[in-house]
């Protein structure tokens, strides 16, 4: 499995490029989006090209190994590759999933609020998903309590009744490229601004809001 693949990018000049990855990188890069997915306490920019060239080659392997043959050491191997490779993309998938129910009304309203040009948090999948989601909520509370109470007592902001995803909270971090003067905490009353440097290599506990725009570039990675 030599081949290359595929992957649409974004270039400095915000025009389409094709990034070409092994399949050893693709698997990396999938690798990399389920770590930071499940330890991120919100909910990601969506990595769809990478699951769909990832369920490609997928594909591409299960065609190799019927083409093998029997009692081949290499077909054994390979498919253990694949059942690791799928229990990664699953749990990715599924750990997405179950942010989008949890936070759902936030998810939406930042999707909503989405600049033009800024990266979706959601592929059409998964906005589908939510917004049905979402209808679904607000009629089984209609149906099962609110049409009970008080008229003025019959709606429900569910901004406001769904928390938050807690951004204050503290992840740990592998440092994959130099960082300089990251602040760690603003300057207030009590205290100056505490700025360090992040050492190539070096790992971390620091608040998430912090760092979150290293995650989103791929400058640090959670662990």
């Amino acid at each position: 499995m030599t081949e290359e693949l595929d992957l649409p990018g974004q270039d400095s000049d915000a025009g389409s490029e094709e990034v070409v990855l092994t399949p050893a990188e693709l698997i990396d890069r999938l690798e990399q989006a389920w770590m930071n997915e499940k330890f991120a306490p919100e909910l990601l920019e969506n990595k769809s090209e990478i699951v769909e060239c990832v369920m490609e080659q997928l594909q591409h392997m299960e065609e190799n190994l019927r083409r093998a043959k029997k009692g081949d050491l290499k077909v054994s191997i390979h498919q253990m590759e694949m059942e690791r490779i799928r229990f990664v993309l699953s749990s990715y998938l599924r750990c997405r999933l179950m942010k989008i129910e949890k936070f759902f009304p936030h998810v939406l309203e930042k999707e909503k609020t989405r600049r033009e040009g800024e990266p979706s948090s959601l592929s059409p999948e998964e906005f589908a998903f939510a917004r049905e989601y979402m209808a679904n909520t607000e009629t089984y509370l209609k149906n099962v309590a609110l049409k009970h109470m008080p008229p003025n007592l019959q709606k429900v902001d569910l901004l406001r009744a769904v928390p938050k995803p807690d951004l204050d909270s503290y992840v740990f971090l592998r440092v994959k490229e130099r960082q300089e003067n990251i602040l760690v905490e603003p300057e207030t009353d009590e205290q100056r601004d505490y700025v360090i440097d992040l050492e190539e290599g070096s790992q971390h506990l620091i608040r998430y809001k912090t760092i979150a725009p290293l995650v989103a570039s791929g400058a640090v990675q959670l662990i």
